[in-house]
């Protein structure tokens, strides 16, 4: 890999880690785009590059979610139960959507991201308002729902929190225990994503370029390193920033990147 690509590769990370630290989010979206750009820019083959942008940010978000599950356990913010019923539908769906995607032209799920980030950018510019809800899901219910999030999830390789938080807020959980709860369902559906593209993608692994499946090795490592030491530094100006208008910001950006992304697998 050339210097300039793991320069890239690094920075990316950086950017990632503050965002999730200072947002709440795991970073798909962002890196998703940017994955994608950076393929077509390495050279690697066209038909797969959708694909591997996918499995590589799933991959990624395993250290991101789970670090941030354990900071969310440590502060009691993980309503165990409700996570244990959703995980059993995520697992399902997030394993069983990665099929789909390897079946789908690498076209097709670009636009797909497209469309879904357009509508996180949508949602990151209203304000949601949340009411009691006097009929919360019960069991089914909340494996049914574990089942849709985990399935977009893996189309689009989030970490599930832009769809479970506002399920688990209409569940009438309060903001801090519906951030803490997704953020601990975010780790079983990076698991699960993850091993749908390493064994969907097996026969594109190619070991004299650290791709393994669908995972380009190289950018989980520096991205998982990278984004640990910005994390911190998010959550410290979490309070302290204008969250409103970086999360509009984030939106754009958002939009912006999956737009370029779909030109680029184009």
């Amino acid at each position: 890999m050339e210097t300039i690509f793991i320069i890239d590769y690094i920075a990316l990370g950086l950017l990632v880690g503050f965002m999730a630290g200072l947002l709440g989010i795991g970073g798909g979206g962002i890196m998703v785009s940017i994955f994608a750009i950076l393929f077509v820019m390495q050279g690697f083959p066209s038909e797969g590059i959708m694909h591997m942008a996918l499995g590589t940010s799933m991959a990624t978000i395993i250290f991101t979610s789970f670090s941030s599950m354990i900071a969310h356990y440590k502060k009691d913010n993980i309503e165990v139960p409700m996570t244990l019923r959703i995980s059993v539908g995520v697992l399902a769906g997030t394993f069983i959507a990665t099929f789909i995607a390897s079946y789908l032209k690498g076209v097709y799920l670009a636009l797909f991201f497209s469309v879904f980030m357009s509508y996180i950018a949508y949602k990151m510019f209203r304000k949601a308002h949340y009411y009691h809800n006097d009929n919360p899901h019960g069991i089914v219910g909340n494996i049914a729902s574990g089942t849709f999030i985990g399935a977009i999830s893996a189309l689009v390789s989030i970490g599930g929190g832009s769809l479970s938080v506002p399920y688990l807020m209409h569940q009438n959980f309060d903001i801090k225990r519906a951030i803490g709860t997704s953020a601990a369902i975010g780790f079983p559906i990076a698991i699960s994503g993850t091993l749908g593209y390493l064994l969907n993608g097996w026969s594109h692994t190619d070991w004299n370029h650290y791709i393994i499946g669908y995972i380009y090795v190289p950018a989980v490592v520096l991205v998982a390193i990278s984004s640990a030491f910005t994390a911190p530094l998010g959550v410290k100006y979490a309070t302290q920033l204008p969250t409103d208008i970086l999360k509009k910001v984030f939106g754009l950006l958002a939009v912006v990147l999956s737009i370029k992304m779909l030109f680029s697998v184009i």
